[in-house]
């Protein structure tokens, strides 16, 4: 019998949590992906892994910040998923037109088919992204995560470094040409290999 009353315990506490946090968590995610229907699917994933693994949370002080970093993840895990099916068809960049470039990660990456030699290639690339942003200035790795991965605007951020629109702009510009010119080598490099 008290085990019964446990577990009832334990499924109220999971449904009071999942209804005090829900539209907090919604909003948080639904500022950081472009549809509500994506914000929703995240959510539901996010409240299925806090049922799944809700033993493994250290203590109940620290249910919420555990659902806003599985939150976090999750929609970290959809932009790279989003991101491994760009809609470019080569790395063609023109360098005399680096003002003019593309400012999006999304703009710069091949369009791959799902061939075991593409998706090969897209751990690659993925793997060249990450050391190319680990080896750029602190202020530009930092606002190309912050606007393309965490999708935070650029007016949200300027007002929290207090730093113009335009500084940010310029920092992720380069960091945007410094990924072109990385993953360009990369290609040239991959097609003399062929």
């Amino acid at each position: 019998m008290e085990i019964k009353a446990m577990e009832l315990t334990m499924q109220q506490l999971k449904q009071n949590t999942f209804l005090k946090e829900k539209d907090k968590l919604l909003g948080f995610i639904r500022g950081r992906v472009s549809t509500l229907e994506e914000a929703e699917d995240i959510l539901q994933d996010v409240f299925y892994q806090f049922i799944a693994g809700f033993e493994t949370i250290d203590s109940l002080d620290r249910v919420t910040s555990w659902l806003y970093s599985v939150a976090r993840n999750k929609i970290i895990d959809r932009y790279r998923r989003d991101a491994s099916r760009p809609k470019r068809t080569d790395f063609s960049f023109s360098s005399s037109s680096d003002e003019d470039g593309p400012l999006t990660l999304q703009e710069i990456l091949p369009d791959l088919d799902n061939s075991p030699e593409s998706v090969l290639l897209k751990e690659a690339i993925w793997d060249e992204i990450t050391e190319a942003l680990s080896e750029l200035p602190k202020a530009q790795r930092e606002i190309f995560i912050q606007n393309e991965i965490e999708e935070r605007s650029f007016r949200e951020l300027a007002e929290e470094e207090g730093v113009s629109i335009n500084t940010l702009l310029s920092r992720k510009r380069y960091a945007i040409m410094s990924l072109r010119k990385r993953l360009q080598r990369f290609y040239d490099d991959v097609m003399m290999d062929n």
